[in-house]
């Protein structure tokens, strides 16, 4: 169906945002795991109105798998605080099966993961920062053939500009009391470190795992033709 790209970009840019906009002003951050579950099953809608594809199942199987090697990874190592592979597992994924995809992993890793490190409001702001950071790359090199120091760079900047920046927003609006501009340069000011070191291991963890994760994912998609 022609219209499924624009269904996909609907969905990420602007259902899901306002979803979390919904949960945080007239739920009052308190029905996470209802909006997680309502992102999930939205996400599913496009493969849905695919059905015709024979290719669906396998994608999404692979999604599944994807998430679930960034889940691991996040959790083994859980002992070092932003010191993550799950953003270059998340921005490769994008990268190898489209924009859409990229976000899917990111938002499933976002939610499985945090039953081991803690569900809470918070849930829904990293799957969405997970999400658009892996979506922003997989456009990003559909459209311009970013080269492998390119995304390594792109990785940097991205857990630190848009991860880094959601999150620490995130916290910002979590925290009772008035918003004032001493708070928010203190919330970002804080974050800076924080930021740097999960910039820093995403490039890392892209340069690392770049090319067996390009050729393994090059293979299963013409092995199962997706």
């Amino acid at each position: 169906m022609k219209g499924i790209p624009f269904v996909k970009s609907a969905i990420v840019l602007c259902m899901i945002p306002f979803l979390i906009w919904v949960n945080v002003h007239f739920m009052h951050n308190q029905n996470y795991y209802l909006t997680s579950t309502i992102i999930l099953v939205a996400l599913l809608v496009p493969f849905g109105l695919e059905y015709n594809k024979k290719p669906n199942t396998s994608k999404l199987v692979l999604i599944a798998s994807l998430a679930a090697i960034a889940t691991i990874g996040r959790i083994a190592f859980y002992m070092i605080p932003q010191f993550k592979p799950v953003l270059a597992i998340v921005i490769l994924s994008s990268v190898m099966l489209g924009p859409y995809e990229g976000f899917m992993v990111g938002a499933l890793t976002g939610f499985v993961s945090n039953f081991y490190f803690g569900q809470g409001p918070w849930t829904i702001w990293q799957m969405f920062a997970f999400g658009i950071t892996g979506f922003a790359a997989g456009y990003l090199f559909r459209r311009f053939k970013l080269s492998r120091m390119t995304l390594c760079v792109y990785g940097i900047l991205s857990a630190c500009f848009i991860y880094g920046i959601i999150m620490n927003f995130e916290t910002i609006i979590m925290v009772p009391g008035t918003i004032t501009r001493s708070r928010v340069f203190a919330t970002y000011g804080a974050g800076i470190p924080f930021d740097i070191i999960h910039g820093i291991s995403t490039y890392l963890f892209l340069f690392i795992i770049y090319n067996p994760f390009v050729e393994k994912l090059t293979r299963i998609k013409m092995k199962y033709n997706i």
